[in-house]
């Protein structure tokens, strides 16, 4: 992994991904060193694994909608860095594309990359925080 700011205002990563590095990580750990508490991000890259969730309403938890253990095409990774509890936190959907042409998205629970995955990170100038929303039980952005 390798990360660069390219921009003072706003605040504007570069982060790029090589195979076998796991997306979610390194956003986790970008967010950390650059001290990001308000975020999105966007990406395109390609991938040798990946699973993907959608959100129980019943259960209140993300299961596992696709989970596919082959080559695809990042076509779109979007989301958010916020904190919670003064920890950043990474929320993502993406979608790829399979080699018949096929589609598939979904919340990201997991993604390896192969044999890169190209991200721009862009701090908002105001912060963001998460809290737990009571009817769903999850975290959401509260501006």
């Amino acid at each position: 992994m390798r990360s660069r700011q390219v921009a003072e205002n706003p605040k504007t990563l570069v982060v790029i991904l090589d195979t076998g590095d796991e997306i979610l990580a390194a956003l986790k750990s970008v967010a950390g060193v650059e001290h990001l508490a308000a975020s999105s991000f966007k990406a395109i890259g390609a991938l040798s694994a990946v699973e993907l969730g959608w959100f129980n309403w019943t259960t209140k938890k993300y299961e596992t909608a696709v989970n596919l253990q082959e080559q695809v095409e990042l076509l779109s990774l979007i989301g958010d860095i916020a904190l919670k509890d003064g920890e950043p936190q990474v929320h993502a959907h993406l979608v790829i594309g399979r080699q018949d042409g096929s589609a598939h998205g979904g919340h990201l629970l997991s993604a390896t990359v192969r044999p890169t995955c190209e991200i721009v990170i862009t701090e908002s100038p105001k912060h963001l925080q998460k809290e737990i929303d009571p009817e769903s039980g999850i975290a959401l952005i509260r501006p």
